[in-house]
């Protein structure tokens, strides 16, 4: 069985989904800047060529909102619950579909879009191929960033780092712990997504730059 690194380890005393420190309105503020972002098609994705291919894409939400009886669906077959803050970005921005790096990934199955004939990635059937390869079930994938390098955000830890991992790196069936590929931990869920709706760039946040 495996488990958060030491870095990111749950404080049980504050339980799993605690969020903490910030008030709801300064959510209701990210939420905002998320959307606004992410209805834009010149915003909506930080890599250039991501921006061209989706740029007929009207504005609006790539992928529509979701219902909480979805989210809740998603939920049970991740096993776990998410935090809150990103149940709103899923249920108040979009399905996934924007974001940094290569954008968000869905949180229901079979999103496309007219500029593309595969589906959208999906963060729940990534999740389940991720245990197939005995990744912690506390990580869930938010999107990739290129190369091998991948990015989970911890289901488990208090207020939910965002992990950068080498996919690349020890494989987990291959007598390798899946913390030895972490590349960088960002400290919550809510830095990571804050830094990318106020123009910023998340590689560069991992990267100290």
């Amino acid at each position: 069985m495996t488990s958060d690194p030491p870095a990111v380890a749950e404080s049980r005393d504050r339980g799993p989904y605690c969020e903490t420190g910030v008030e709801e309105a300064d959510d209701d503020a990210l939420i905002g800047k998320l959307r606004a972002r992410a209805w834009d098609p010149a915003l909506r994705f930080d890599m250039a060529h991501m921006v061209e291919i989706y740029a007929d894409v009207p504005c609006g939400p790539l992928f529509p909102p979701i219902s909480p009886a979805e989210v809740e669906l998603a939920e049970s077959r991740i096993g776990r619950r998410l935090p809150g803050l990103l149940r709103r970005v899923y249920t108040e921005v979009a399905d996934g579909g924007f974001g940094p790096e290569s954008g968000l990934a869905s949180l229901t199955d079979g999103n496309r879009t007219p500029s593309d004939p595969g589906d959208w990635p999906s963060a729940v059937r990534a999740h389940e191929r991720g245990r197939e390869r005995g990744m912690p079930a506390s990580w869930l994938h938010l999107t990739s960033g290129g190369c091998s390098m991948e990015w989970y955000v911890s289901l488990l830890a208090v207020d939910n780092p965002v992990l950068l991992y080498d996919s690349g790196g020890p494989h987990p069936t291959w007598d390798g712990c899946p913390h030895d590929g972490l590349r960088h931990a960002t400290t919550s869920l809510r830095r990571w997504l804050s830094t990318w709706a106020d123009g910023g760039n998340v590689r560069d946040d991992a990267l100290g730059r």
